[in-house]
């Protein structure tokens, strides 16, 4: 695997590799795992490197400290707030600029080829909501605490109203916006935001039990299907479908496809689901 790009060392997401998962675990216990820029910039320059890693299969991503993720850290907020910048010379708004380093990062997660699995826990709030929204699956405790509070601190969810939009649909969205969204873990579950709810002492059971129905499925596959379905909307249909035709060719002709259809034939485990 020496010819895959190395992942990054990191000080504000603990990384774990296991064979073909990946643990990150935002590592700011002390501020219930608030995001700092510095982190957002960890989150950015990971998921660059898992673009082509399929050796990666799916990545859990939890918080420290019994809370998932408590939004964005007010206090870096605050310092680029009081940069000075000179719009009349064209300089951009440093405070836009950072904003946006955010919505590189969730845009980068929405997109990863890897399953990813979110664990919610304690504090899912703003930033951290917005994480829980670009999973593939969202595993919560009853116990966890969603918001999405940026209205009521006089700001919009800008970089992250997109993708709740896309996770829990317009209308469901709206409301969370105008109301600074509050519910717990069955909340979640009821609005289609968490796909299982469970007490705190059976989050880890219901992860084995996803990852082992995510080990069964191939890596090659399920980036393909991933990137076909968030396509959707954004592509003309006809020109989507044509795409769809020709990747689903080249699958069956590919190393997967052939595994897969043999393994099936023979009555045994694909190798992907051996391994």
């Amino acid at each position: 695997m020496s010819d895959l790009p190395a992942l990054p060392e990191c000080q504000f997401l603990a990384l774990r590799h296991e064979g073909w998962r990946l643990h990150v675990t935002l590592n700011r216990p002390e501020v219930r795992n608030a995001m700092s820029f510095a982190m957002v910039r960890e989150m950015i320059a990971l998921f660059s490197a898992l673009e082509d890693r399929r050796d990666i299969r799916a990545v859990i991503l939890r918080g420290a400290g019994g809370h998932f993720c408590a939004g964005g850290d007010i206090k870096d907020m605050a310092s680029v707030r009081h940069a000075e910048f000179d719009p009349d010379a064209g300089e951009p708004d440093p405070m836009a600029t950072t904003n946006r380093l955010f919505g590189s990062a969730i845009r980068a997660i929405n997109r990863a080829p890897q399953a990813i699995i979110a664990v919610l826990e304690g504090a899912v709030m703003g930033g951290g909501f917005g994480l829980a929204c670009v999973s593939d699956v969202a595993i919560a405790a009853r116990t966890a605490k969603f918001r999405l509070p940026e209205t009521s601190l006089g700001v919009p969810p800008a970089q992250i109203a997109p993708f709740v939009v896309q996770r829990v649909g317009l209308t469901q969205a709206r409301r969370l916006a105008v109301t600074g969204g509050r519910f717990d873990g069955v909340g979640a579950y009821a609005l289609g935001l968490a796909h299982f709810v469970c007490d705190p002492d059976g989050i880890e059971a219901q992860l084995e039990q996803v990852l082992e129905d995510i080990h069964k499925c191939a890596p090659q596959a399920i980036a393909t299907t991933k990137r076909l379905m968030l396509d959707v909307g954004g592509v003309p249909l006809d020109a989507l479908l044509d795409r769809a035709s020709r990747e689903f060719a080249a699958a069956v002709r590919g190393g997967e496809g052939i595994e897969g259809m043999v393994a099936f034939i023979e009555k045994r485990k694909p190798r992907w689901a051996a391994e």
